[in-house]
C-alpha cells in the first residue's frame, strides 16, 4: 500500500509520516526535502524556489516525476509532497489540516529549535502566517498552471481528512492507521 500524505503547512506531516513508516516498516519518501535541496542547489530559498517555478515548470516537474515513477514501480511506502495525491492516484490518500495560527507557530518553534528547512526564518507567528499565506497562493497558482489542478486541497482529492489543531502526532497516526484499508491494520 502507499500512502500520500499532504496538508497544511505546520500540520506535522512530516512528523506523522515518519511515525507512521516507521510503525509499518514503509519507506518514506518526502518531496519537500527533495525541492529544498534542489533550491538550495541554486543558491535560492524554497520560497525564492516557489516563485521561480511560476515561470519554470521544472522546479515541480523533476521531483514530480520521480514521484510517479515510484507510484508506478514501488509498494508499500509513505510519501509526503503538496500534489502526490494527483501523481500517485492509486495511494490512500491523506490531508492534515491545521488552524493557520497554530501552524504558523509550529513552524516558528521549529525553526527556533535550529531546524534547517532552507526557508525564511521566521521570527514571529504573524510573520509566519503572512509568509505561509503566501507560499500557498503561489503553490496552487503553480499546480493551476503547471498541471490544470484547480483546487489542490479540494476534500474530493482525499481518502482521509485530519485536522491536526489539538490531535498529538500519536493520536494522527493511530487514527491513520484505522482508516487504513484491508485486514492488516
Amino acid at each position: 500500500m502507499i500512502i500520500s500524505i499532504t496538508g497544511s503547512e505546520g500540520a506535522g506531516k512530516t512528523t506523522v509520516a515518519n511515525m507512521l513508516s516507521e510503525q509499518l516498516g514503509y519507506d518514506n519518501y518526502y518531496i519537500g526535502d527533495l525541492r529544498r535541496k534542489a533550491a538550495a542547489t541554486r543558491g535560492m530559498t524554497l520560497d525564492e524556489y516557489n516563485k521561480y517555478g511560476l515561470t519554470n515548470s521544472s522546479t515541480d516537474t523533476e521531483v514530480d516525476d520521480y514521484a510517479k515513477k515510484l507510484g508506478e514501480s514501488q509498494d508499500d511506502f509513505v510519501i509526503q509532497g503538496r500534489t502526490m495525491w494527483y501523481f500517485i492516484p492509486h495511494s490512500f490518500k491523506i490531508f492534515l489540516s491545521v488552524a493557520p495560527e497554530e501552524g504558523a507557530e509550529r513552524i516558528v518553534n521549529h525553526l527556533k529549535e535550529g531546524a534547517e528547512r532552507n526557508e525564511t526564518k521566521y521570527k514571529t507567528t504573524k510573520e509566519a502566517m503572512k509568509g505561509l499565506a503566501e507560499r500557498n497562493r503561489n503553490d496552487v497558482e503553480r499546480y493551476k498552471k503547471h498541471y490544470g489542478i484547480e483546487n489542490v486541497h479540494d476534500p474530493k482529492h482525499f481518502d482521509l481528512m485530519i485536522d491536526t489543531t489539538k490531535v498529538s502526532p500519536g493520536d494522527v497516526v493511530n487514527k491513520i492507521i484505522a482508516a487504513l484499508p484491508g485486514d492488516d491494520n
